[in-house]
């Protein structure tokens, strides 16, 4: 269904193959994350990104420092899987398999 914008007082239809993306990144953080956890409710889906700084394995509590919470819609989580999955199958074609089962996480 084409969606209608206004320009000079008039509606046009504009087709969704013809708008043009623009990316505005003008207040844009960068962050960086080591740590990843996901919870979701019906509406909604909750990212918790964080930082593990602990060095020694045999520690009996590890504190994860929380850094950013992102929450988006499932419809929202679901492109945003197979995009990663795509991404992922991309790097292990170039760089070979990822097994995250060797390094602890699951």
């Amino acid at each position: 269904m084409p969606e209608a914008s206004k320009s000079g007082g008039a509606e046009k239809p504009v087709e969704a193959e013809s708008a043009k993306l623009k990316w505005d990144d003008s207040n844009m953080k960068s962050s960086y994350a080591n740590v990843c956890n996901v919870t979701s409710t019906r509406e909604e889906v909750v990212m918790l990104f964080g930082l593990n700084q602990a060095w020694n394995r045999g520690q009996k509590e590890i504190t994860i420092q929380l850094t950013d919470r992102i929450i988006i819609s499932p419809y929202a989580a679901k492109r945003l899987a197979t995009l990663l999955d795509g991404v992922v199958a991309e790097y292990e074609k170039r760089f070979g398999r990822l097994n995250v089962e060797e390094t602890g996480l699951k």
